[in-house]
Parts: structure tokens; sequence; C-alpha cells
């Protein structure tokens, strides 16, 4: 299974779950205001049972025909948008499903709970009396609420970084920790020329538009951008999703690749293609959360001034990416790229030198995630 599959499958797994425990307590409010001194009380057509049912299944119908619309076409179609055209369309689509399938399920319904079948005499005002009862519109009204709100929090999700929220929700990085993590610093060649040529507002949107065409080949390798830094990004992963299948190196490929398929547009657009450059180091960070009024989890320790350092060289090198020699010894078995060892290099504040290498595509893996 494809990381872009699994990520996806995931987010729909947790709506799934979230849905259905938000339709039991739907059920429950019903259920406890019919039966308060509030209510008129129940009808003999009243059940719990039968009320959890439709709750439950109306809930199974939402994830198919609405959780699943919005986890594969609304949140990837509207995700550069403004925040509220993505609630807008999903809300809009949801009612629009619903109102469809009322009317369809009233042929279903009507004949079951009337008696009477469709064309004889009474049906047509018992199908009204079914489309008219305010029930559907508290349903509408309640669960589009519900898929506004799920679209909000992806897009929050997005804004954290995958994972990034849950982890904040749960308090994860309250107490700073101790990791072992990997970073890349890629960051934009000749950055200031392409500024003073494009102009402030047309930079703007081309860095925009750099950093969005590269976000799937970050979040397919499980990778979690952890800063944009004007031109630059830093990505880092959790040791052992950097290294398991060569994530880490094989992002920075797939970056070259996504960039590559769309180089038309920035030629059109730009009149040119962005050109960046790497630098790659593991080792021990300490993560935490800081801040009040904007909190936000950061990473500390020797391995990021060392990953920016390493990539400071590529210029002097001439190569688009560096990789520390301590991290490629990290990797079981040999690595499915063309390595070639730069050799020690002394680092500026750095007392130690570090052997670096850089790296080249195979032709058959050049085909991007």
């Amino acid at each position: 299974m494809s990381e872009k599959l699994r990520i996806k499958l995931q987010k729909l797994k947790a709506i799934t779950i979230v849905w259905m425990l938000i339709a039991i307590v739907f059920a429950l409010m019903e259920h406890f205001t019919l039966v308060s001194s509030y209510s008129l009380g129940t009808q003999n057509e009243y059940s719990f049972q039968s009320n959890l049912t439709f709750h439950l299944v109306s809930s199974v119908m939402a994830v198919i025909f609405g959780a699943s619309f919005l986890v594969f076409y609304i949140h990837e179609k509207f995700r550069e948008r403004p925040y509220w055209q993505g609630i807008a369309a999903i809300v809009l689509t949801y009612i629009a499903v619903v109102t469809i399938i009322t009317f369809v399920m009233g042929f279903v319904l009507v004949p079951s709970q009337a008696g009477l079948s469709f064309g004889e005499s009474g049906f047509d005002a018992a199908y009204r009396a079914y489309l008219l009862d305010t029930v559907h519109l508290k349903n509408i009204l309640a669960w589009s609420i519900v898929v506004g709100f799920t679209q909000l929090l992806l897009q929050m999700s997005d804004k954290f970084g995958h994972g990034l929220m849950w982890d904040s929700i749960k308090g994860k990085y309250h107490k700073a920790q101790e990791e072992e993590r990997i970073f890349m610093f890629l960051d934009l060649k000749s950055s200031t020329a392409t500024a003073e040529k494009l102009g402030n507002r047309l930079y703007h949107e081309f860095l925009k538009d750099y950093f969005s065409d590269i976000t799937n080949a970050i979040l397919y390798n499980k990778g979690e951008v952890y800063q944009y830094v004007g031109d630059e990004v830093v990505v880092t992963w959790k040791m052992n999703a950097g290294l398991e299948q060569q994530h880490c190196l094989k992002c920075y490929f797939d970056i070259r690749w996504s960039i590559d398929k769309k180089k038309e547009k920035y030629l059109q657009k730009y009149g040119m293609i962005p050109e960046f450059k790497a630098g790659l180091h593991s080792g021990k960070v300490v993560a935490g959360e800081i801040g009040i009024i904007k909190r936000d989890i950061t990473y500390s320790g020797d391995v990021l001034n060392t990953a920016a350092r390493i990539q400071a060289k590529c210029n002097e090198f001439e190569v688009p990416i560096l990789v520390s020699k301590s991290l490629l010894d990290l990797f079981q078995g040999k690595i499915p790229f063309i390595t070639t060892e730069m050799g020690d290099i002394a680092l500026r504040g750095k007392a130690s030198r570090v052997a670096l290498s850089t790296l080249g595509a195979l032709p058959q893996d050049s085909k991007g995630f």
C-alpha cells in the first residue's frame, strides 16, 4: 500500500469512528429529550433501539457518500483555497446528497409505514407529509455542522502537519523530551536574484506554488514539515520512518520529480524552474512545546545546525544534495542511489570534520511517488 493511500485511509478511519460516536450521542440526546418533562412523549412507533439504528445507518451512509468524497476529493481539491470554500463545498454537497436520498427513501418508507402503495389513493399526501417532517431538517442541520467541522479539522491538521495536531491534543510535547530524528534543510538556489527578477508579489506566488508542489512528496515519504523559513523548508522524520524504505533520501528525488512534472507551468508563469539544494543529517534533539499565545513544537540540538551547514556546502561543491556519512551508515544494506563520497569536510562553527556524500538517482528509480 502506498503512503498516499495509507494517509487517506487513516483519515477515513478516524472520521468513521468519530461520526459513529456522534450518531450515538445524537440518538441519546433525542431519547433524553423525548422522555423529559418538556416533551409530549413518544409515539407508539418510537423505540430507542430503532432510533439508534437509524442514526448509525445514517452515519454509515454519511461515511460512504460524504466522508469518502471529503477525504479523496474535497480536501485535496480545496487544500490550497481559503478554509471557508472547502467547508462550504462539503456542506452543500452533503445537503444535496441527503436531500436526494430523502426523496428516494420516501418511496421505500412511506409504503411500509403507511401501508400505501405507490399510485394508491392517499399515497401522495403521506409522501408529502414524510418529506415535510421536520426530523429531516433537523438531521440535515446537525450533520451539516458535523461534516463542515470535520473539513475544518482536516484543514487545521494540515496546518499543524500530518499527525502533529493529535500529538498536541494529547500533550505529547507538553514536557520536553529527547528524540532521535532526521532533518533535511531544503533551500532554493539564487533566491535573491529570483526575487529581484520577479518582484515581491510574483515571487510570493512563486514560493507558494513551489511549497505546494513539493508537499505531497514530503507527506508520502512520511516527512513532517517543521518550518518554512523564507525560501527554505525544514523537513524532519522520526528515525524509523525516515530510514524505512529510504524515505528521507527518496523524498528529495520525489521533490525533484514533482517539480520536473510541472516545469511547463513554472516556465509559462515565471519564466524559470525552481532549483534547490538539500542537506541531511540525523541525531538527538530535544522536542517540546513553547509559547502561550502561539504555541508551537520546536526542536533544538546540534543536529539542526549541522544539517543547515551541510546544505550550505552544496554551492561550494556544486552538488544539489549532501548527506552526512553518519546518516548513510544507519541504513541497513545498500541504498538504491548512486553515492559519491566528498570526504571529511570542515563545517563552520564545528571543531571536528564531518564526512559527507552526494547522491544521484538511478534511472529506474526516478518515477516519483
